[in-house]
């Protein structure tokens, strides 16, 4: 993880790699969620983790507007927040899966990033608020995200679009897979830095092993604070890069940081689904690290990106 501002030696060969606004962002983030508070009890890291993301929180832009929700299983019941623009009619929805390793996050960590989404496409965004590890254990992410998909889709008639970040990427990524042949299948994908379960002797993990803001031990932890006993690798809802069949799947966009150990699972991704016959662009944002969507205010770089995000989803969403 990095140095703080005060260590630059900590900081190797990021040094120079990454503009003087993304470190200012990394040392922010350290400030508030510093790399040991790994070992405090997750409860503390949710308290500490929800205070950050308050702080980042660039508000909603004007005329977007918000109702929250709940969709109902035969267990529980799993929050929703829906955005919509309110002076303009949707032409299609977006399905978001919020990030955090399957253990952080909620409807208000990425409120802002939605609301964005929302105005910037003119689209419905409907947030899911899946159940966290390490109290439900896999799938029971999957399952809620799976769940709020069906209900979009027997909720609504318009053209559906799934996408999330880092974990959230992960639960759209195995939606899509699930879904493929529903009657209702999304017809798009847009996955920004996900998790798909690569294959750790990639390039990105082993040239950014000790990235900014996410390492290769962060990986690991949260994949097995995540796991079941004796779970598969190969569970294509837990790793959506182990699946067999990569066909059918709708038209992707998988967005990764260069700087991010993540960034191989983008572009093995990509080559699956093309070699499946599918509809598939990587592209990886140069000199940016994982989470950068929450530096957007203050890094142009990852304002930039974010831009071309939502352009992505734009051109998903109202493509034939």
């Amino acid at each position: 993880m990095a140095g703080g501002a005060s260590d630059p030696p900590r900081r190797g060969k990021y040094a120079a790699l990454l503009d003087a606004e993304l470190w200012d962002y990394i040392d922010n983030v350290n400030s508030w969620y510093p790399p040991e508070i790994a070992a405090s009890p997750i409860a503390e890291q949710r308290a500490v983790y929800n205070r950050m993301c308050v702080a980042f929180h660039q508000g909603r832009p004007e005329g977007v507007t918000t109702s929250d929700g709940l969709v109902a299983t035969a267990a529980h019941a799993i929050p929703v927040r829906r955005y919509r623009m309110a002076d303009k009619a949707a032409a299609a929805v977006v399905v978001y899966y919020h990030g955090g390793g399957f253990v952080l996050g909620d409807l208000d960590s990425h409120d802002d990033i939605c609301a964005e989404i929302c105005a910037g496409t003119g689209f419905e965004v409907v947030s899911a608020d899946y159940r966290l590890a390490p109290e439900n254990l896999h799938p029971a992410s999957f399952d809620d995200a799976f769940t709020v998909f069906e209900c979009v889709a027997a909720t609504s008639a318009l053209p559906i679009l799934l996408s999330g970040e880092s974990a959230g990427g992960n639960l759209a990524a195995a939606v899509a897979q699930a879904t493929r042949h529903h009657p209702r299948h999304a017809i798009g994908q847009v996955l920004i830095y996900p998790g798909l379960g690569g294959d750790e002797s990639g390039r990105s993990y082993i040239e950014h092993a000790d990235a900014p803001l996410l390492s290769l031990a962060d990986i690991d932890f949260y994949r097995r604070i995540r796991s079941a006993p004796r779970q598969s690798a190969d569970d294509p809802t837990f790793s959506p890069l182990r699946d067999q069949d990569f066909s059918s799947l709708p038209p992707t966009v998988i967005v990764t940081a260069e700087c991010d150990p993540l960034s191989s699972d983008g572009e093995a991704y990509r080559d699956k689904v093309l070699a499946a016959g599918g509809r598939a662009v990587w592209r990886e944002e140069p000199r940016l690290v994982h989470s950068f969507l929450r530096s957007r205010a203050s890094v142009p770089r990852a304002a930039e990106a974010f831009a071309r995000i939502i352009g992505d989803i734009a051109r998903l969403g109202t493509s034939d």
